[in-house]
């Protein structure tokens, strides 16, 4: 009878330090705990993105039971970008699935916020603000004329 192994991903990506940082505090803890635990092999792989510890076990129950144990936990929660920058999955990984390299993620709304518009508490009025001067001063859209609000 022939026994396949599971592969088992931690995939972790830098953030407010580096991912290999991380690699290396953690690495001796994670893969003793591996070792003792019953893993057949393991393997380190470092990217421009960050790194991917793959691991393989006999089956789901001895993953589980590394996974839960205090010094992982301790490793996963201290990744650079605990949001964000953790994927723990079952298989290899660590590549796009081409073989071309990943592209950097884009800004969410291209970096920019919209400004809030000034508005004089109390006043109904839309308001409109002149370009003549070099400080935009507030003034009230009146019934065809403009006036001034102060």
């Amino acid at each position: 009878m022939h026994v396949v192994s599971n592969w088992f991903s931690i995939e972790v990506f830098d953030g407010a330090s580096s991912a290999s940082v991380w690699a290396e505090a953690y690495r001796d803890v994670l893969i003793e705990t591996a070792i003792t635990r019953g893993a057949s092999d393991w393997s380190w792989h470092r990217h421009t993105w960050g790194v991917v510890f793959e691991v393989s076990f006999a089956d789901e129950e001895t993953w589980e039971s590394f996974s839960n144990l205090p010094g992982v936990k301790a490793a996963l929660d201290a990744v650079p970008d605990p949001l964000t920058g953790l994927i723990v999955y079952r298989g290899r990984g660590g590549s796009s699935g081409s073989p071309y390299p990943r592209k950097p993620r884009p800004l969410i709304g291209c970096g920019s916020a919209a400004l809030p518009i000034p508005w004089i508490l109390g006043s109904d009025l839309p308001i409109a603000v002149t370009s003549l001067d070099l400080l935009p001063r507030p003034m009230l859209a009146g019934a065809g004329a403009l006036r001034s609000a102060s």
